[in-house]
């Protein structure tokens, strides 16, 4: 058996666990650095020098200053279709060393700014290179990533995403006691902390083995594999790992479809259109419930809205972002107990609930005595909206098009939820400014009404995809009337029936029929029906029906994760 001595591995030797660690710095380092940007102008924006430099001081001038800041979102936009275009013929790490040094040219341009449009140009070149990252660096991760930790890996990435939120809200306030240029100057130049991480990681760590295979390179996603794995390059596991992206890449190019083949007849079988249109709207919900008001403005709003002063308006605004990080820890607990549909309804209800009690609050503090009283409780609320939304639409809608659309759509799904997402987030961010300033109180009823009408449309429109198998929503949108028709889910890889032994198959369910590659035994003898061992991969190309007690057992891998055991009903 050939073993890859240390003398020929690459990456500094590391293997499995630690070279998988330093893959999600890269990622992770990534993702703090968008949360960062997300968060870097709020203080910005309030801060004196920075509006005198620019010309940016007066009522007169709140229309340009919010187009300053939401340009950055153009910019992000623009480059994420980057990401989906050329960025697939660069590579994983190519792609994000790409976008890094694009971000630095945008932070130098700022951090060095000195008129208004110096500043517009920093923030659309800024946003490209951010766009190229954060459409690139979580796909690296999950490609490169034990099956175990891939789902867990991705969700820190989104509470990394946090903490560079949180991060740079402190920052500000700090700064806040020191003033002059200084106090905007640095948060926007510390952004290469971000990047000398990236520029420091990215080039000696792993590509993609998935990447690898799709262009040709087998014995080098072969090494990667076995790396990842701490395996030796001809052990079984590495093969047949190595088989599955081989087949999960052919099956990719086979049934691939073009854009206008989503209004044709070829799509309709499985609902293709319905179903990239449920993911990019999720993301479509994320940002017009109201997050980027919040994470953007923040101190404008305590300040304008609420009548607090600037520094106490950035104490709270750092610590709401404090809270936010550890509600977005909720959400590891939460996903896969209630489902995605469900989070996303209970996140909804409560950023409803918050902006509700936000406007009548607002309200009184206009036209009563004790205005003040009232304008200070709504602090509370704030508070608690960033709870609602870290717990569920912080991290689902990023996932969500994963899951909803099918594999040979799956980038392109990923493709138009990502930009729906960058859109969105320039048309708030461009509009909450303008409209605190020109309707005062009742720009609250706006998102109030928003998040109340995306409550019946999450609960009719909307199916669950974390607590059932891909298979059985192959069905369901093979059906004309958009439900499963005789299947049902009788248990997944971690609870069995128990003393089952059956095997699944590891191909894709495709409306009524079933390709497979490879195949593994599942043995669950123990009373408490957990998950017992799996052995013996094969390939075998042939439809494969198992049968366990009465009715026909058919089984299927959950989108590279779970398993999901269904039974045909009689």
């Amino acid at each position: 058996m050939t073993v890859l001595t240390r003398e020929k591995k690459p990456y500094f030797g590391l293997t499995g666990g630690w070279l998988t660690f330093w893959v999600t710095v890269a990622c992770a380092t990534d993702m703090s650095l968008f949360g960062y940007d997300q968060g870097v102008f709020s203080g910005v924006v309030i801060t004196r020098d920075f509006l005198e430099v620019h010309d940016l001081v007066g009522p007169e001038k709140t229309k340009t200053l919010s187009t300053v800041t939401a340009i950055y979102d153009v910019g992000c936009f623009f480059g994420a279709i980057v990401a989906f275009t050329i960025g697939e013929q660069l590579g994983r790490k190519k792609a994000i060393l790409l976008g890094t040094t694009i971000m630095a040219i945008g932070a130098v341009l700022q951090a060095a700014s000195f008129s208004l449009a110096q500043m517009f140009v920093g923030r659309i070149i800024l946003g490209i290179g951010n766009g190229i990252n954060t459409a690139t660096a979580p796909i690296w991760q999950t490609e490169t990533s034990q099956l175990k930790w891939r789902g867990k890996l991705v969700i820190f990435e989104m509470m990394m995403n946090i903490f560079g939120f949180c991060l740079v809200n402190w920052i500000n306030y700090g700064l806040s006691f020191v003033g002059g240029s200084i106090a905007w100057r640095f948060p926007l130049a510390f952004q290469f902390f971000f990047l000398i991480i990236l520029w420091s990681t990215t080039p000696w760590l792993p590509e993609s083995p998935r990447w690898l295979i799709a262009h040709g390179r087998q014995e080098e996603a072969t090494i990667v594999l076995s790396c990842l794995e701490a395996k030796p390059i001809d052990d079984p596991f590495v093969i047949a790992q190595r088989n599955e992206i081989e087949f999960s890449v052919r099956y990719e190019r086979e049934n691939s479809m073009r854009w206008r083949d989503l209004c044709q007849k070829k799509g309709n079988d499985s609902k293709t259109l319905r179903r990239l249109l449920l993911g990019a709207g999720s993301q479509f919900m994320q940002q017009f419930g109201g997050i980027n008001i919040m994470s953007y403005y923040l101190p404008t709003v305590l300040m304008d809205s609420v009548g607090l002063s600037d520094t106490m308006a950035r104490l709270l605004a750092a610590c709401n972002a404090l809270s936010y990080l550890v509600f977005s820890g909720l959400a590891v607990l939460l996903v896969e107990r209630m489902g995605r549909r469900g989070l996303m309804l209970l996140s909804t209800f409560g950023q409803f609930l918050c902006f509700l009690i936000i406007t009548i609050l607002l309200r009184f503090s206009r036209i009563s005595d004790n205005g003040e009283k009232f304008a200070s409780a709504s602090v509370a609320f704030f508070f608690l909206y960033y709870g609602a939304f870290g717990i569920g639409m912080l991290g689902v809608p990023w996932l969500y098009p994963t899951e909803i659309n099918s594999l040979p759509m799956r980038t392109k799904g990923a493709a138009v939820a990502t930009a729906t997402d960058w859109i969105t987030n320039f048309v708030v961010v461009e509009i909450t400014p303008i409209g605190i300033k020109n309707i005062d109180w009742k720009f609250w009823i706006v998102w109030t009404v928003t998040n109340a009408a995306f409550l019946p449309i999450l609960y009719f429109l909307y199916p669950e995809t974390g607590l059932s198998g891909f298979s059985l929503w192959e069905d369901v949108f093979a059906d004309d009337r958009g439900r499963p028709t005789d299947h049902k889910v009788i248990g997944t890889n971690h609870v069995l029936p128990t003393r089952t032994t059956a095997r699944y198959t590891g191909g894709l369910w495709v409306g009524k029929y079933l390709k497979t590659c490879t195949y593994q035994e599942v043995t669950s003898p123990e009373s408490s029906g957990k998950l017992g061992r799996l052995c013996g991969r094969a390939a075998r190309p042939e439809r494969f029906e198992a049968h366990a007690g009465s009715g026909d057992l058919r089984a299927n891998r959950h989108m590279g994760d779970d398993i999901e055991w269904i039974r045909k009903s009689n």
